[in-house]
Formats: structure tokens, sequence, C-alpha cells
């Protein structure tokens, strides 16, 4: 994802460094090219060697070092930075950068980025919380910077709270929502379901379907990762919330229709991956039902269908967005549904096929418009959401 592209990282002395060598990595297995700034104290907390071995870079420490090429050291890495991270960020290096203090090469090479620059707090809970530190963190956002909210828990000062410096997957995640792709959805508005529904037979069964909401969560994140301000509204699942998404969480049917359509309205795009249960039962029993020695019938009743109501009361220019899953005929199926519900296009699949059943990190797509159909490979699920929204954003620029 980050093949090609120089990310900056610079370290200050908190015990929160090793997050910083364990960042390094991950970077490096995304293809960066990782240049490591370190404060004089951070190299007494953890050695330039380190950072220097994972990265295949020189650590840069001191701004009159003499051992580098021509040019001046701190501008040249400014101009070939395309993200500069400051992580961990003590709360002395905070208040320089928000001051335009620069006195060694981490703050000298920062005050020479045009590139996007973040900066994750870590410190004691006191200090983090001390309106001078929130001050400086206020400017630095006024100043372009995008702080990345320290996280809560158990400090090695002994102390609990704020100040903690969020895990390397949660940094890296922060790197890839602002490099990766191209922000070719800033300012759309795109709502999107996931996850199965739950309907509530009594207070310990229900009924549900397979879904794990992969697919779902997996077209969210790519879309706030093209800039696009997302809403997930999820049934149950097992999938920790994307971040740079609003996650509205939902059990049922009923829960999910009402929680859709109060944001329809307001949504350029809506892309309906949940697996919504089509019956409910229609009574719910207040007790746990007993078994006992004959058969049991449960009386069902359709669930209101969110799909079809959002195809009634599309307003001008909404884009809206199916999906089929079907295990025979799947093409007349799936265009019958468009056609039916009022769609832009619908993402068909065969549960049949390898590889695009449930529970997979794989999908094979066929993207269905009144125009045509587009069968796509075997792909990632992450990859495949890339490729729906290309055909949704192709739609989309043909109603302006």
């Amino acid at each position: 994802m980050l093949k090609q592209k120089c990310v900056l990282l610079g370290v200050s002395s908190s015990i929160a460094i090793y997050k910083a060598a364990s960042l390094c990595s991950a970077l490096k297995k995304q293809g960066a090219d990782v240049h490591v700034l370190m404060t004089e104290n951070a190299t007494k907390m953890m050695s330039p060697v380190i950072f220097e071995q994972l990265t295949g870079n020189r650590a840069c420490v001191d701004t009159f070092d003499r051992n580098f090429p021509w040019q001046v050291e701190h501008v040249a890495l400014a101009k070939k930075a395309d993200l500069l991270l400051v992580a961990p960020a003590t709360a002395n290096v905070c208040a320089k950068l928000a001051h335009g203090i620069a006195d060694d090469m981490l703050t000298t090479t920062a005050l020479a980025c045009t590139c996007p620059k973040l900066i994750a707090p870590a410190m004691n809970t006191r200090m983090y919380e001390n309106p001078v530190t929130q001050e400086n963190l206020k400017t630095l956002t006024r100043f372009g910077w995008e702080v990345i909210t320290p996280a809560s828990g158990y400090l090695a000062c002994g102390d609990t709270g704020a100040g903690k410096l969020p895990e390397p997957e949660t940094l890296l995640a922060h790197i890839i929502h602002t490099l990766a792709y191209p922000h070719d959805m800033q300012g759309l508005r795109v709502l999107v379901t996931a996850g199965p529904t739950r309907e509530a037979i009594d207070p310990v069964r229900y009924l549900t379907n397979r879904s794990t909401g992969k697919m779902g969560y997996a077209i969210a994140r790519a879309a706030a990762g093209r800039g696009a301000k997302v809403t997930l509204v999820s049934g149950p699942t097992a999938l920790s919330a994307p971040l740079f998404v609003e996650t509205v969480p939902v059990e049922s049917a009923d829960d999910m229709f009402r929680e859709v359509t109060t944001r329809s309205e307001n949504a350029d795009l809506i892309i309906k991956a949940a697996a919504v249960a089509d019956y409910r039962p229609v009574t719910v029993a207040d007790d746990k039902i007993k078994k006992n020695d004959g058969d049991m019938a449960i009386p069902l009743t359709r669930t209101r269908d969110i799909l079809g109501y959002l195809g009634q009361h599309r307003r001008p220019g909404q884009v809206l967005c199916g999906f089929s899953m079907e295990t025979k005929d799947m093409l007349n199926n799936s265009r019958r549904k468009l056609e039916k519900k009022n769609l832009d296009l619908i993402a068909a699949n065969n549960v049949k096929v390898p590889g695009a059943g449930f529970a997979v990190d794989t999908n094979v797509l066929t993207l269905i418009t009144r125009q045509g159909e587009e069968e796509l490979p075997l792909l990632s699920k992450d990859e495949a959401a890339h490729r729906l929204l290309d055909a949704l954003l192709r739609l989309k620029n043909k109603t302006k």
C-alpha cells in the first residue's frame, strides 16, 4: 500500500519508543522508504542502530553530522518526505514543534516539511492533561498537524489514564489512511451497511445468517481511505469498528431500517452490503421457550424492505448499490433485483464459488448495472471494495 512512499518517523525519549521500532518494521513490510529522526535523549533509550537495521537507512540525530551527502540533510529529507509522523512525541517535543523551535535534527526537519504531518503524544496523564500541553496540541492542529489521540490505560509511571502511545497497528492505520490512496472521494458522504441481523425468538434464541460483515467493513475502510465521510450501520459482528468511520451498531432488521432511513437523505452513495433477515418471528416470547415432546412451529412475518424503501425514496444524484448472494441463476436473479429495487448497481456473487462465500477474506463479484456487467476475478475483500468504489464513482460522475 505504501510502495515508494517516503515516511519520516520522528522519535523522542518516551518509554514507548519500543513501539516505534515495531512501526518501522510494519512500514517496511508495506513497501515504504522509512527514515528515522531521533532526539539526542531518544538515543539513550534505544540505539539508532536498531532503527538502521529495521529501515536500511541511517538514523539521523545530529544536525551537524558531516557523514551525509553534500545536500543539507534536514532540508533534503523534508523535500523527499511524503509524510512525517512524530511518535512517540514527548511534551517537550510537542511544545517545540508548536512554537517553531528548531534546535535538533527532528524539529529542524519538521519545520522544513510541507508534507502531511502527524503527531502522537505519549506522556504521563497529568502532563498530557496540563493546560499548557493541551494548548500546544491545539496550536499544532491549527497549523495543520493531525494529532493522534493517545490511548488510555496503565502507564509506565504507575498511573492509569490517557497518555499511552497507540499500538503500532493504529499508527500504521493513520499513515495508510493519509497516504495509501488518492482522496478521490473527498467531500462525498457514504452510507454502508454490513453484517447480519438477529431476530429474537425469546431472550435466549434468535434467527440469523452466516454473514460476518467482512465485505461491508472493507468497503467502509476503503471509502474512508479515499477521503469520504463514512457512516457504517453494522449488525452484530466479531470485527473491530474501523478507524475514521462512524459506526452505528444495530441488532435487528427493524433497528437497521430505522438507523439507515434516518441517515439516507444526506448520503451521496449508499452501499447495502448487510445480510438483513427477510423474516422475523411474529411474536417474541418474554421467557425462554421450553422444549417439549412435540414439534414446534414459529410463525414468521416479513421484515421491512430497507433496499426497496431506499430505491423508492432516493433523491436526485444519489447512487444506490445493493448486494446479491445467490446459489444459482445469479445474473438473472440479481438483474431482477436491480430493476425491482431501483438500484444503480448490484454486486452479485455465488456462495458456491470457491473464495466467494462467508467468513473468508476474498470475494468473486460481478458488478451489474443497467448498461452491462463487469466480472471481477478472485480478489481480497479490500481489493474488491476498491473496484466496487471505482465503479460507483463512475456512475456518480455521470449524475453530475
